[in-house]
């Protein structure tokens, strides 16, 4: 095993792996520290937020999410990040249990949650690197932007279908 990049939230690995058939090849997997996902939901009112992504220069459509700092659990990061992202706090976060993002090339683990009891204390305190507006939408709409392609980012809609069926 070769560590090709050490970063702040993430390293980059290759190695040589032996598959079941005896075979060996070269891998790269990212590691990223574990993150979290919060679907806000109040009554007939769901949260996203509308959020610049520079790796694909787009904003999307996406539920509040962020990383998880060491020793933090995933219930202590999810009411942090909905609270930075959002002024929101939770009175109820439901989990949903985790997904992994994409296991082909990475080792991130993304722990899902529902948002309930809501209110807002507070104002966003995002990072200088976030630019992102908070959407209050009826939940029905969120149901139909999940379904008809309005929403691209794939733990926002695993979290639409989990929680608003």
């Amino acid at each position: 095993m070769e560590i090709i990049y050490r970063g702040r939230r993430l390293s980059v690995e290759k190695s040589v792996y032996l598959f079941p058939d005896g075979t060996e090849r070269e891998r790269v997997v990212i590691h990223p520290s574990h993150a979290v996902t919060i679907l806000p939901v109040e009554g007939d009112v769901c949260y996203l937020i509308w959020q610049y992504r520079f790796a694909i220069d787009e904003y999307l459509f996406e539920a509040p999410a962020g990383t998880m700092d060491p020793g933090e659990s995933p219930e202590a990061t999810a009411r942090r990040e909905l609270q930075e992202e959002t002024g929101l706090t939770a009175g109820r976060l439901i989990p949903h249990g985790f997904i992994y993002t994409t296991p082909g090339f990475t080792t991130e683990k993304l722990y899902l949650f529902e948002a309930r009891d809501l209110s807002s204390p507070a104002l966003q305190k995002l990072d200088d690197d976030e630019h992102i507006e908070l959407l209050q939408l009826p939940v029905d709409e969120v149901r139909n932007m999940a379904n008809d392609g309005r929403i691209h980012d794939a733990k926002t809609i695993c979290l639409i279908h989990l929680c608003l069926g």
